[in-house]
């Protein structure tokens, strides 16, 4: 019962973390899985992408919906390219060694948390910062652009037994032109089709897969996704792009610390 209220629990966080950032929350049930719960890395994986398989964000999504930050086309090619990377991902992950498969992941996070924090402005003269605001135009990106985008979050999905999202945000906000919260939005959008299915078959045929586990997180997601959307809605943008950078950092300091 201990076990069971405390994989209750680390569902519930990665609800909370999916709703506020519009990621998929393996970015946390993985590396909790793992450490806390003495789960491999490819059970912990396929573990992970079981429990999200379900609309479990769908009471975040109806939240930012209602407050305008869902761009609804843009997130269905997204997830058309997230359901085929996701097979390949999990192919991937299986042919690899593990302990490289962990070192990759460490070293990719740690990648994004840094180039997400933009510590050149930290460094930069106040005075002399001007910031530049874009005027924002979806119908520029392509659908073929939104789909690679996909295919390359679902690769990685699969790898990593992550939703996406943290691969989804960044980019949308870099080289798509969108805002955070729309960006956040439309990640756990395109999160909630079952775009992870291809990779829990691969991964359940070679014999990864915990079920309970899978369930009671779902559970968990379910609830804490629905507090978590409604905290970002309610969090100024500069705030909220702080707390996503920071959170980011912090991950990538624990997998480095944990697989390297």
């Amino acid at each position: 019962m201990f076990i069971e209220s405390g994989i209750l629990i680390v569902g519930i966080l990665a609800g909370v973390l999916s709703g506020l950032f519009g990621i998929g929350g393996g970015i946390v049930m993985v590396p909790t899985l793992i450490a806390f719960f003495g789960m491999g890395m490819l059970n912990a994986n396929a573990t992970s992408l079981a429990a999200m398989l379900l609309p479990v964000g769908l009471l975040g999504v109806i939240n930012y919906y209602k407050a305008g930050y869902i761009k609804i086309k843009d997130s269905l090619w997204i997830a058309g390219g997230l359901l085929i990377g996701s097979y390949f991902g999990a192919e991937l992950a299986i042919a690899v060694n593990v302990s490289l498969l962990s070192k990759l992941y460490a070293c990719f996070l740690l990648y994004i948390a840094i180039s997400y924090l933009n510590l050149p402005e930290f460094f930069s003269p106040k005075n002399e910062t001007i910031e530049i605001i874009k005027p924002v135009n979806h119908e520029i990106n392509s659908v073929w652009l939104f789909i690679a985008l996909g295919l390359f979050a679902g690769l990685i999905a699969g790898m990593f037994g992550k939703g996406g999202g943290i691969v989804i945000v960044p980019i949308l906000i870099k080289f798509f032109n969108y805002e955070q919260k729309a960006a956040t939005a439309t990640s756990l959008a395109a999160l909630q089709l079952p775009v992870g299915l291809p990779s829990i078959i691969v991964y359940a045929h070679e014999g990864y897969f915990n079920w309970l586990f899978a369930v009671i997180m779902a559970v968990g997601i379910v609830f804490g996704v629905f507090f978590g959307s409604n905290l970002a809605i309610k969090l100024p943008a500069k705030i909220f792009k702080r707390v996503y950078a920071v959170f980011l950092l912090g991950v990538a300091i624990f997998m480095v610390y944990k697989y390297l």
